[in-house]
């Protein structure tokens, strides 16, 4: 009985894996497609790219949009809620975004 509920924990854990680098493979992708200039980029400079475009107030109010369109469809859909942890995140993009100046350094404090 134990290693019955071992085996599928650790089956749901792959399973959850393989889930998330399908995501990001999905979506990198549709990212390339649509900016292909962001192919050359080192990662430091696509990581400052992706937080002083994607982590505005206009870009969270969107996201913020989205997350609630999905709150609101997923008990009709029987899908998880969407605090399952995507607030997080996106809540620390912004801030580093924050943290970051117009030029990509650091802000000085």
């Amino acid at each position: 009985m134990f290693c019955d509920k071992k085996r599928l924990i650790q089956e749901q854990k792959e399973q959850e894996r393989k889930d998330r680098t399908n995501r990001l493979c999905k979506r990198m992708g549709f990212i390339e497609k649509l900016l292909p200039d962001t192919i050359p980029l080192t990662e430091e400079q696509f990581k400052t790219f992706v937080e002083q475009t994607v982590a505005t107030d206009h870009s969270r109010r969107v996201l913020d949009g989205l997350t609630a369109q999905n709150t609101a469809t997923a008990p009709a859909q029987g899908a998880e809620p969407a605090e399952r942890g995507n607030t997080q995140p996106a809540a620390k993009t912004a801030q580093t975004a924050q943290e970051v100046g117009a030029d990509g350094s650091a802000a000085q404090g």
